[in-house]
């Protein structure tokens, strides 16, 4: 959904207030798909901040589908997002301090493409299920959360490859 920031681009001291339902059901990022399962109405506060400027501020909350970094399992996300951006008129030129990124075409704000921005910053380092997640077994491919497998999966130190050598020429 598209908001018209024309007023608040042109007029000084004017605020608008909206509210808009979040129409994505999906997140889409790097090959991956993750569905939106819970969301609160997009909150924005749009004042405008000098001339050819519109400060955006509100947030959101979403939470996700996606899976455990170490054991695959589907686990919720959940995000709350909190905007506080400023928004230029078509050809104006950014401050130091500000964001060169367009959030803006011509005099429309996406929100739609707003907020996936806000949750590609906002996204987790890493998802965990729990914080003791042991993850997949290299060998076999169980869920060592459900069961412990019995598979030896022991690595050998690299470093002692050589003396392995020695070790498997002296046997023969």
């Amino acid at each position: 959904m598209f908001v018209n920031l024309s007023d608040v681009l042109t007029s000084e001291g004017m605020q608008l207030k909206k509210e808009i339902p979040l129409e994505m059901s999906v997140f889409e990022c790097r090959g991956e798909r993750f569905e939106i399962t819970g969301r609160t109405p997009v909150s924005l506060v749009i004042t405008n901040a000098g001339p050819g400027r519109a400060k955006i501020e509100g947030g959101m909350e979403l939470t996700l589908q996606a899976g455990c970094d170490r054991c695959l399992t589907e686990v919720p996300v959940d995000l709350k997002l909190e905007f506080d951006r400023v928004a230029l008129m078509p050809g104006g030129k950014p401050t130091e301090a500000e964001d060169e990124a367009a959030l803006t075409e011509g005099y429309q704000l996406d929100t739609e493409a707003f907020v996936r921005n806000e949750i590609l910053i906002n996204w987790p380092v890493k998802i965990l299920c729990r914080e003791d997640c042991k993850g997949i077994c290299p060998v076999c491919g169980q869920n060592l959360n459900m069961r412990d497998c019995g598979c030896d999966t022991f690595v050998p130190d690299p470093r002692m490859a050589v003396i392995q050598d020695i070790f498997k020429n002296k046997e023969v």
